[in-house]
């Protein structure tokens, strides 16, 4: 049987979570930190000493945005965001889902717009998410000045090779 660590490094395909020496240069550059129940380097920590039920049951893995600043400090290139996204992969197979209020609705919104379009297509994906959170108005007024002022498209570039995005589905099984 698998550990916890042999599971997640299996998933993330890349450099393996044995690479990190806790330099907390990933938690230093995170601009989230401040948000989150575990820091990165603590997260890492857990996953090599075999703490599953805590990572996965974590708001850390859902509040993580991805946006890879922990990667570019990372010395050891240990792939941190990709290991979110196993992470979070994980909770939603093993029916933990998310701590944080409708966040698990907003992912499922993010991932199946760009499994239909290949790319983000704001409007409609805040529509899934609106119905699917069921908070169908508390940002209206924003979401028309964004329009108003142009920062809001009602349509999106198109994706060029859809056919590949959703092979990327199918391979990785998502639905």
């Amino acid at each position: 049987m698998q550990t916890f660590l042999e599971q997640v490094n299996e998933k993330i395909d890349g450099v393996p979570l044995q690479r990190c020496y806790h330099c907390r240069k990933c938690t230093a550059g995170c601009p989230l930190t401040f948000a989150m129940e575990y820091n990165i380097n603590k997260v890492i920590k857990m996953i090599q000493m075999g703490r599953k039920n805590e990572v996965l049951n974590s708001s850390t893995i859902w509040l993580c945005a991805s946006c890879e600043t922990c990667i570019t400090r990372c010395p050891n290139e240990v792939d941190i965001a990709r290991m979110m996204d196993v992470l979070r992969q994980m909770a939603i197979e093993t029916g933990v889902g998310a701590k944080e209020k409708n966040i698990l609705k907003f992912h499922e919104s993010f991932l199946s717009n760009i499994k239909m379009f290949g790319r983000i297509n704001e409007p409609t994906m805040m529509v899934q998410y609106k119905l699917k959170s069921g908070d169908l108005f508390s940002d209206m007024g924003m979401g028309i000045d964004m329009f108003l002022k142009g920062k809001l498209s009602l349509s999106s570039p198109k994706t060029k090779d859809l056919k590949s995005v959703k092979k990327i589905f199918e391979k990785t099984k998502q639905a």
